[in-house]
């Protein structure tokens, strides 16, 4: 129960973080964004509870961004695709996959994969009493 409270919290608190930045950048959100983010935030954050903290913080971003866009595809063949909400679009923006995913979101998913890793990090130590985030850049 304890552990389920934990991934709650975090997925809530991912879920709100990405939706406010959506509601500065584009002036609008939906709540499907809240629970996608909220999902890449707890699987973000299952990086280094999965692989080892020696894993250089570059791979962990890289990988993270994968996951983002892995999410990110899946979600929108559902939301946009099948259930027709048109959430997003991306079929204007060169190299895009079906209008859900395209390469400028994957760069952009680069420094957010960053942010959100070291944020659930430092959460897990503070709230969690999990290992003290420390991080190799190579």
């Amino acid at each position: 129960m304890k552990k389920l409270y934990k991934y709650v919290v975090l997925l809530l608190v991912g879920g709100g973080l990405y939706v406010l930045l959506e509601l500065i950048w584009r002036g609008r959100s939906h709540w499907t964004m809240f629970l996608l983010s909220g999902i890449c935030f707890v699987s973000l954050g299952l990086i280094n509870e999965i692989l080892p903290w020696e894993m250089p913080v570059w791979q962990q971003i890289i990988i993270g961004a994968c996951i983002v866009t892995a999410l990110e595809f899946l979600t929108g063949c559902i939301v946009n695709l099948w259930l027709g909400l048109g959430v997003w679009d991306y079929s204007a923006l060169p190299g895009n996959v079906m209008g859900q995913i395209c390469p400028q979101f994957f760069l952009l998913w680069i420094p957010v994969a960053l942010a959100a890793i070291i944020l659930d990090d430092w959460l897990r130590y503070w709230w969690w009493d999990e290992e003290k985030p420390h991080y190799n850049l190579i």
